[in-house]
């Protein structure tokens, strides 16, 4: 049952980082460092920026799956509502030239760098709002185990976008324009044909009304601030953790910031697919804690984890005999190649050792045992920043991409020492 509710969202995952991909290879092909050296920020630093709002899909999974589980829709229909307002309410372009003006502070960018990211940055702030309610589409869906219509919604989002951008910059020679047009010009059209098929969708189990006083209860409120708010503090942390990597590869140089990016990307490619798995897991996991079945549970997990680590090793197994082939796929630059196929090993080595961590997320997200899910996260970043300073520092881009592995080993191990909280959910 896991492998089939993962099948869709495998295909729809395996998109998204395809979109990072095709953007990185349009600009790392056009023979301008620049341009791939902005991409590259601009993309880490809007990572950082919707990741942190990851909550709209992981708070909404665990509440809509374990309402699920107890049949009761209409407080999933007001849990949608209730994100909508909070997407609405919350304008990140009021203040885009704070936020451009903090991304700055972090990095040492060249005078060209820097002014091709402000064009970037300039147009993609514009995709916030429909970025955030297909969070919130793909929340509704996962956590009806309806996996099809929320992988249709993400693959339809980076097919469009990957058009988009290519025919922007290829035909109409628009360049870094191309690219951040081809998301704002996606994502508007992806959540505006999904969040109208989504009430279609809702009005086969409940009336479709909007009845403020439920919306706006108290109660209800306060509890999903609460879950949200412990995931909003765990996805800063992880994004930043990714940001952090970012910054440090700046540090070393500019060419090491893109052939990490081209690594990462890679590595961006592998967890997206393993998520198939976690992502399948949430609604399973929420729906046996809603119905109190405890061997549905006990063998969701069992088995979630076999797949993931076998798939895991799959991966690393392909990447030991491809990457050569990716990294030139992606960039024409001399320099950057020969940096990217320096640190390679790390992608051949990243995929088995980070499907422990991810699926351990599925599961806590789809308990919304929030909390763990925080604190296990917060150990995890700080040890990870504690040993950057030191490796990098002694051993360069080695050194980071040695603490960066410890970084996802530490999440695992962390959260496996809360697991055995959930099992109080019973």
């Amino acid at each position: 049952y896991i492998i089939s509710l993962s099948i869709p969202i495998f295909f729809a995952n395996l998109a998204i980082p395809l979109v990072g991909i095709v953007d990185t290879a349009l600009m790392g092909n056009s023979g301008n460092k620049s341009f791939l050296a902005a991409t590259s920020v601009a993309t880490s630093f809007f990572s950082l920026i919707f990741w942190s709002f990851g909550f709209l899909r992981m708070g909404t999974v665990g509440i809509v799956s374990q309402s699920h589980g107890k049949e009761d829709y209409k407080s999933i229909l007001n849990l949608v509502f209730r994100n909508l307002f909070f997407v609405i309410s919350f304008f990140l372009i009021i203040f885009k030239k704070q936020i451009f003006s903090l991304c700055l502070l972090f990095f040492d960018l060249s005078e060209e760098t820097e002014r091709n990211f402000e064009i970037y940055f300039n147009i993609r702030i514009y995709s916030s709002i429909f970025e955030l309610t297909i969070y919130i589409i793909m929340g509704l869906f996962i956590g009806l185990q309806k996996t099809k219509i929320s992988s249709l919604a993400i693959g339809s989002l980076s097919i469009l976008n990957i058009l988009i951008s290519t025919i922007l910059v290829l035909e109409y020679d628009l360049n870094i324009k191309g690219v951040a047009y081809g998301t704002l010009l996606a994502t508007f059209a992806t959540s505006l044909i999904f969040l109208t098929y989504s009430f279609h969708f809702l009005k086969r189990y409940t009336k479709i009304n909007l009845n403020i006083k439920e919306i706006l209860n108290i109660s209800k409120i306060k509890s999903l601030i609460e879950i949200n708010l412990n995931i909003f503090l765990r996805t800063i942390l992880l994004t930043f953790s990714f940001f952090w990597f970012t910054y440090l590869s700046g540090k070393i140089g500019e060419e090491y910031i893109a052939a990490n990016t081209i690594l990462i990307n890679l590595i961006f490619l592998s967890a997206f697919i393993l998520d198939s798995y976690a992502f399948s897991t949430e609604g399973i996991i929420g729906f046996s804690i809603g119905k109190k079945n405890k061997k549905l549970f006990s063998n969701t997990v069992k088995n979630s984890f076999i797949l993931s680590s076998f798939t895991g090793a799959v991966i690393s197994f392909i990447y030991f005999f491809v990457n050569k082939a990716f990294i030139n796929f992606m960039t024409d630059i001399e320099s950057v190649k020969n940096i990217s196929y320096q640190f390679s090993i790390w992608l051949i080595l990243l995929p088995f050792i980070s499907s422990f961590c991810y699926q351990f997320d599925g599961i806590f997200i789809g308990a919304s045992q929030t909390r763990e899910l925080r604190d296990a996260m917060f150990i995890s970043v700080i040890l990870y920043l504690l040993s950057s300073f030191f490796l990098v520092q002694n051993f360069g881009n080695l050194g980071l991409w040695i603490s960066f592995t410890m970084f996802l080993f530490l999440r695992a191990l962390t959260l496996g020492f809360y697991f055995k909280r959930i099992y109080l959910k019973f």
